[in-house]
């Protein structure tokens, strides 16, 4: 495995704080990948997520897309994002950054960070744009700008089209494989650590899908309802940490330690929060047949190894969480307009294609679904270089 192409640490001048930049690869110049907040950031950290966005970008390649597979990078500060002070470190980092986001680095929400904040936090630092740095590589960049502005106006029963299409593709990911493997929807019981953008918006579409939802947890604990928790109601008691109102809870609610949902009795479950969660000290308290990593990197190595030896089939993130990067480009690129039915779609479509053919590479290869992804992008990455150039 190569040495990332770039890697930077900054200490912010006021608190004396760090951030980080990783480009992993450039492809026609140009790399995604977004920033993260939180405390405890360091830069291996960030160096994993970048070489993860460059697998994400290799995996959506589509030779008859429009849109163009970009390389992989991350930037992380660490810093709590309650914390009073927060904001103003942001611009600060952001202003820091503001060469290599003008020049090659393209950036928006991850943990930590809504991409409102990001947005205002840009323009403050003196951006045009988050992910100004791909605009040459646009056909009509006004109206690219205006399709995708269009897209992040739209809403779905009150939750915002850019928040719903990352959890589409993790929904869809858990969908794809319990049909694999025959078990219906009904009756088959999920539990969510993580009730943000992607957590709440997985849990929405599992829902509404017929799964029954029996916990979820935030930064305050575990809740959780063998019947079947509400989601909608949960999701509308949310603040913009993705905290629940307790007081909306049901008779039949119960409110459990923070880790609880790893042990909740649930056949998938969705590490949709930090990284790093599920390690060697608390996998043996899994019983659920699939984990779906909607969050990036939950999982530490040796629990993976150990769960799979169980028979426990782990959906990697490199796959899972990749519609969120891919809707982005689908919608500017304009694979797809800035309707959220087109875009539920093509994001149900896309995902599902990709997750069979995961699971395909690994039961062929008697590998683990990781392993697989990460040989198709493995595979997919010098025909992208042939047809467009990298630096590395």
């Amino acid at each position: 495995m190569t040495a990332p192409l770039m890697s930077l640490v900054w200490t912010d001048h006021v608190t004396g704080r760090q951030g980080f930049l990783v480009v992993d690869r450039l492809v026609r110049g140009v790399a995604s990948g977004g920033l993260r907040m939180r405390p405890g950031c360091t830069l291996e950290e960030v160096t994993g997520l970048a070489r993860g966005m460059t697998m994400k970008e290799a995996l959506h390649y589509n030779p008859e897309g429009h849109y163009i597979p970009l390389g992989g990078a991350k930037g992380g500060i660490d810093c709590d994002p309650q914390d009073p002070g927060a904001y103003a470190l942001l611009v600060r980092y952001l202003r820091a950054m503001r060469p290599y986001l003008e020049g090659f680095w393209t950036t928006g929400e991850d943990l930590g960070l809504t991409q409102d904040l990001v947005d205002r936090a840009a323009a403050e630092a003196g951006l045009v744009s988050s992910i100004q740095a791909v605009y040459p590589l646009l056909d009509d960049e006004a109206a690219a700008r205006q399709r995708l502005a269009d897209a992040f106006a739209a809403e779905v029963d009150g939750i915002g089209l850019d928040e719903l299409a990352g959890g589409c593709g993790v929904a869809e990911s858990a969908l794809t494989a319990l049909d694999r493997a025959g078990v219906p929807y009904p009756g088959t019981r999920v539990a969510v650590q993580g009730l943000g953008t992607m957590g709440g918006a997985t849990a929405r579409f599992l829902a509404r899908a017929g799964l029954t939802v029996v916990a979820v947890a935030d930064i305050k604990g575990t809740i959780a309802n063998p019947a079947g928790l509400d989601v909608e109601a949960l999701l509308r008691a949310r603040d913009a940490y993705g905290t629940v109102d307790r007081a909306v809870l049901r008779p039949g609610d119960v409110e459990l330690p923070g880790d609880a949902w790893l042990s909740a009795d649930a056949q998938v479950l969705v590490p949709a929060a930090v990284s790093y969660v599920v390690d060697a000290a608390n996998e043996h308290l899994v019983t659920a047949r699939w984990i779906v990593e909607a969050a990036n990197m939950p999982m530490l190595p040796e629990a993976e190894e150990r769960l799979t030896a169980r028979g426990v089939t782990v959906l990697p993130d490199v796959v899972v969480n990749s519609a969120t990067n891919a809707w982005w480009w689908w919608t500017l690129f304009g694979d797809i307009g800035p309707d959220p039915d087109e875009a539920f779609a093509h994001t149900r479509r896309s995902m599902r294609a990709l997750v069979e053919l995961t699971l395909d590479r690994a039961e062929s290869d008697g590998t683990t679904p990781r392993a697989a992804a990460q040989a198709l992008a493995t595979d997919r990455l010098p025909v992208i270089a042939e047809r467009f150039g990298w630096y590395r």
